[in-house]
């Protein structure tokens, strides 16, 4: 193991293009500006991935990375996974900007930001499989995985990972691809697209009943031949480190290695901080860090390295890119060149009860996620 992590090669895809994404002002119901004298800026913010590629070029890492170009992604990719009339109506909207979907804003122009996105996590597949590095990040926006085939929702035009996946198995012959969600919203697009297919396993860890409510519940595991094919594990407010952890080793980790997929794509939000203002969690940067290299190690074991991380969510401007930049370190270990991440919370950081202890909540929660997939999988 230490001498792949020596001449371990990890990818970075960033274009200065996805800063100019422009979803606008925050709204009420996503229709009507807040009364305030200052108008209230969208959480989707550049500034977020700005400074999460700030702090890759500080500790280093960016240096360590090998760069990915994204290119715009066509129709017949989109199409994989969203209807033909869809693409069509953001590419109308796109000409003044507007509302893709559900809360999915785009400015002008803003059509083609989301394909060069969705093209992002296709070149992230491309490096991977062909070989040309062990694992990318891709540090793309818009997200991607609330975005069903038909319109887009909660800041998410087109679904990036899923698209990714199809391009995987059609372009490399995937016969299996995982996908593990981490994001604090429940990724309902994606779980939409694979819900009947075997070949694609979705996973998410996610705040129960947060966003979009109704989805992402124990019961919710997979239709006809997709059956057992989506593992979802909803918990509690407050699920901190700790809690995390045990997720990873009692259900994520063997259902991942049981599975035996050909790729593993990570949808990563990192909305499940401490300091995020649209999710409850409490996770810090060693989170993050700890579940890239259970991650990574994993994909070392069994597909051979294979490991694409797309970035989703994550909304506190200073606190999200330390997560990110930690994500980045957790692929990179081993390399020359590269510092620590800092952890900006501090001491806090390791003191806080849901960094050290499982509440009784989440106890509960995983024992009820353990039994409902024990149906299908030894976990």
């Amino acid at each position: 193991m230490p001498s792949l992590r020596r001449s371990r090669r990890v990818g970075l895809v960033f274009n200065h293009r996805y800063l100019t994404h422009n979803p606008g002002q925050f709204l009420i119901g996503y229709r009507e500006p807040y009364p305030f004298a200052e108008p209230v800026p969208h959480p989707s913010s550049a500034r977020i991935a700005s400074r999460t590629k700030h702090l890759l070029d500080l500790f280093g890492l960016s240096d360590a990375m090998l760069n990915i170009e994204p290119e715009l992604i066509g129709d017949g990719a989109l199409r994989q996974i969203h209807t033909a009339e869809y693409i069509q109506r953001v590419r109308d909207i796109s000409r003044n900007g507007g509302d893709a979907g559900t809360g999915a804003p785009i400015g002008a122009g803003g059509e083609r930001i989301a394909r060069l996105a969705a093209g992002g996590v296709v070149a992230a597949v491309d490096a991977v499989m062909r070989g040309a590095v062990h694992h990318t990040y891709a540090l793309v926006r818009p997200p991607g995985h609330h975005a069903m085939s038909d319109r887009g929702m909660g800041f998410c035009v087109y679904n990036n990972v899923a698209v990714a996946a199809r391009h995987a198995q059609r372009r490399y012959g995937a016969a299996r691809v995982a996908i593990l969600d981490w994001d604090v919203h429940h990724g309902n697009g994606t779980q939409d697209a694979f819900v009947h297919d075997p070949s694609v396993l979705f996973i998410s860890i996610h705040q129960e009943d947060l966003f979009p409510i109704g989805w992402g519940s124990l019961d919710q595991g997979g239709d006809e031949q997709g059956e057992g094919y989506t593992v979802n594990i909803p918990l509690p407010a407050g699920s901190g480190n700790a809690t995390y952890a045990a997720v990873m080793e009692r259900l994520v980790l063997p259902i991942l290695r049981q599975y035996g997929p050909d790729l593993i794509i990570v949808s990563a939000g990192q909305d499940g901080s401490a300091m995020d203002p649209l999710g409850r969690m409490s996770l810090t940067t060693a989170a993050y860090r700890a579940m890239t290299r259970q991650v990574r190690d994993l994909a070392d074991e069994i597909c051979e390295s294979r490991l694409v991380i797309a970035q989703e969510g994550g909304y506190s401007e200073v606190y999200a890119p330390y997560c990110s930049a930690a994500i980045g370190e957790g692929l990179c270990e081993g390399l020359d060149g590269i510092s620590p991440v800092e952890e900006p919370y501090g001491p806090r950081a390791e003191s806080m009860p849901a960094t050290r202890v499982i509440g009784l909540d989440a106890t509960a929660a995983i024992a009820a996620a353990r039994e409902r997939h024990s149906a299908h999988w030894s976990v």
